[in-house]
């Protein structure tokens, strides 16, 4: 057997040694053998060993001859059968654990396995077990620790078949169970690329945190032992970097379904920050619905939900939050701020974000808060105006119910301090409600229809009712869709079918009881029923010019402000009730250009007014797999034609043909794949909801 080993390193000198200088490292050789249990026998083949070196290295002719083979490339010695463990017990105690590990355990192995019970088969284990160990501290110091867990997961796995060394294998699994929080640190911290490892990683650290019995580590395990609550903490913190936003929500909601109520405040701030930083709404309502139902000791939840309140721009709701915090020390300082009490709660807010939100996510950079920038954001402006909508319409709804019709309503009672999302869920997504939907799905505005208008009127009242029925069925087919409806509640289904056709026999019965008078008037009511829409919009585009000038710096306005200035090149609504052929062509060609640009990586995709949510973020789904994958695709879409397949009010569907070319490039700048297809046939459906439409699907290869 040859081992990478030479003379000067199996005696323990250099190269440079004089022959006094190599006898004494000899006789220190010999006098400290090694007592870790190895046979009488191995002991003295290994001493003979180390005299042949000596004599060799201490005459100079031989010494000579050896010097010279080295320079011309020798290297390794040769031993013979009967002495390779010997040298192998040499190769390990001259600082290479490593290599003499996996020599050894290839001894162990057919077709090389010893005889069993034989002194070569003791010695050859005991001598596993120990470079093993030798091996993981090797790599633990070079912070290798995945590495360092292999060799102790291997040298338990040799010991266990050969079984023996019983209580060495337990030292193994006890150095391989105290390795583990560095393991998971190695692998977490490792490029996001190597997903793999990431992924191991992230598995490790949850089965960690689950048999200590969560972050509060409430079970007794075989962890305790070395990692007690506070070095667990001091482990966390380390850890919680490496991860991501949504990693981290993951992992906290996961906890927290296994009874951690640290883990649930963990989710809270998790939830909020990717709300934050994504522009993300919706998450701050999940958010709040998380930090309600904590029940943590000495945790004052008030200023926590009057932040996200605040970000909301409930103003009223923030301030009676705060109101209601238990810290008199909070209380006071607002109550002695210099400036008024919303400027206070934004300070405190921005403090709170930047300090405990923002902070130890591997893909959220720490910066300065900027809550202007939040509430000037177009999305979070609409989310806003939604909000508002939807909770004036139920107020509405409740008023006329009550037969107590408003011109306003507003909702500021501090008793439920809820009440203002009364009719959005935790996600700031409408209640799957059945009645309460209608309702909010017509335009409360544009339904007051004046009495004798329907009377006198209806041919227009009809076609009104049709136009509203086809838009509310389109809107509930995308809201079944989002909301995953289908499937859980057919009820709900028929009942949303009733409605509709309760509305539609409604508006037959108008037209049968009316359709003898209403055709001599036809033409008169037609042009009255155009005139007067036409000063109504006057008034009201005259009523926004002012509101404008009276609050030109009103943040939350900004979206009015921001209409009247609109590029030309804008992205703009498909309002034509029967759009044409180069309408829709138009509308197609945005989807494909802007769905391009993003899938390059060349910008944000913006397309929510012709193009609907479900779509968008499936198009969003695929761009993050890709940047996952480190890639981005190179699409180039032209239209050839285009044709008309059916069209009804509510729902068109075209078919286009198109040239199509798509390359698939790493982000190195390395190709891929390549495919062109001329043309690729697509199917493309429209849809007629909120007075516009929009695409809502396609299907490619029809």
């Amino acid at each position: 057997m040859e081992l990478p080993l030479d003379h000067f390193r199996l005696i323990g000198v250099s190269p440079s040694a004089t022959s006094e200088e190599i006898l004494r490292a000899f006789q220190l050789r010999l006098d400290k053998t090694p007592d870790e249990g190895f046979t009488y026998e191995v002991l003295t083949q290994r001493s003979e060993l180390l005299r042949l070196t000596a004599d060799l290295l201490t005459d100079p002719e031989s010494r000579r001859n050896y010097e010279n083979l080295l320079l011309n490339g020798s290297s390794g010695l040769e031993f013979p059968s009967n002495r390779e463990v010997a040298g192998l017990i040499l190769l390990w105690e001259s600082g290479s654990p490593k290599e003499a590990f996996k020599i050894t355990r290839k001894a162990l192995q057919p077709p090389q396995t010893p005889a069993l019970g034989s002194s070569r088969e003791a010695d050859l284990t005991l001598l596993a077990s120990l470079t093993a160990r030798d091996s993981a501290i090797q790599e633990q110091q070079l912070r290798s620790y995945s590495n360092a867990a292999d060799f102790l997961s291997e040298g338990i796995q040799l010991l266990q078949r050969m079984g023996k060394l019983g209580e060495r294998r337990k030292e193994l699994e006890e150095d391989l169970a105290a390795l583990l929080p560095y393991r998971i640190l190695d692998l977490l911290s490792r490029d996001l690329n190597d997903q793999d490892s990431h992924k191991k990683g992230l598995d490790m650290l949850e089965n960690l945190i689950i048999k200590r019995g969560g972050l509060e580590g409430n079970n007794k395990s075989e962890f305790g032992d070395y990692l007690n609550q506070q070095e667990f903490e001091s482990f966390f913190q380390q850890i919680k970097p490496f991860l991501t936003v949504q990693e981290q929500v993951d992992l906290f909601l996961e906890l927290q379904k296994r009874g951690s109520l640290e883990a649930g405040f963990l989710a809270f701030l998790s939830l909020t920050a990717i709300g934050f930083s994504r522009r993300k709404p919706e998450k701050l309502f999940e958010a709040r619905r998380i930090l309600k139902k904590l029940n943590l000791s000495g945790l004052d939840s008030m200023p926590l939900m009057g932040c996200l309140d605040l970000l909301l721009a409930n103003i009223d709701q923030a301030s009676a939050r705060f109101s209601s915090s238990s810290d008199e020390n909070l209380r006071d300082w607002l109550n002695n701020y210099q400036g008024n009490k919303l400027e206070a709660i934004c300070v405190y807010c921005k403090n709170w974000l930047e300090n405990d939100v923002l902070v130890g996510y591997r893909d959220i950079e720490s910066k300065e808060v900027d809550l202007d920038s939040w509430f000037e954001d177009r999305e979070i402006q609409e989310f806003i105006e939604k909000l508002e909508k939807k909770s004036t319409k139920t107020t509405i709804k409740s008023n006329l119910q009550n037969q107590q019709i408003k011109e306003s309503s507003s909702i500021n009672s501090t008793e439920d301090i809820d009440s203002s999302y009364a009719n959005v869920d935790e996600r700031g997504l409408p209640w799957p409600g059945g009645i309460k939907q209608v309702y909010e799905k017509f335009d409360i505005q544009e339904n007051k229809l004046n009495h004798e208008m329907i009377k006198n009127k209806p041919i227009e009242f009809y076609r009104f009712l049709i136009e509203k029925i086809a838009e509310l069925k389109f809107s509930f087919g995308e809201f079944l869709k989002d909301q995953e409806i289908i499937g859980k509640s057919p009820y709900l289904i028929y009942l949303y079918a009733f409605l509709i056709l309760f509305s539609f026999g409604i508006g037959i019965g108008f037209l049968r009881n009316n359709f003898k008078n209403s055709i001599q008037d036809d033409a008169f009511i037609n042009k009255s029923f155009l005139a007067a829409d036409k000063n109504q919009k006057k008034v009201s585009e005259k009523n926004i010019i002012q509101e404008i000038k009276k609050n030109p710096s009103n943040k939350l306005n900004s979206t009015l402000n921001k209409s009247n200035s609109i590029n030309t090149s804008e992205i703009k609504e498909l309002i034509t009730a029967s759009p044409s052929l180069g309408e829709i062509r138009n509308l197609i060609n945005i989807w494909l250009s802007n769905k391009s640009n993003y899938l390059a990586g060349k910008s944000e995709i913006n397309l929510s007014k012709v193009v609907t949510n479900g779509l968008i973020n499936r198009t969003i789904e695929e761009r993050q797999n890709d940047i996952n994958k480190g890639i981005y695709k190179e699409i180039n879409s032209q239209i050839q034609n285009i044709d008309l397949k059916s069209q009804t009010s509510s729902r068109i569907v075209v078919l286009v043909e198109l040239n199509y070319l798509e390359r698939i490039i790493k982000n190195s700048g390395e190709l891929i794949n390549e495919t062109s297809l001329n043309p690729l046939k697509v199917k493309y459906i429209l849809g007629f909801s909120n007075k516009s439409w929009k695409l809502v699907d396609f299907v490619s290869g029809v």
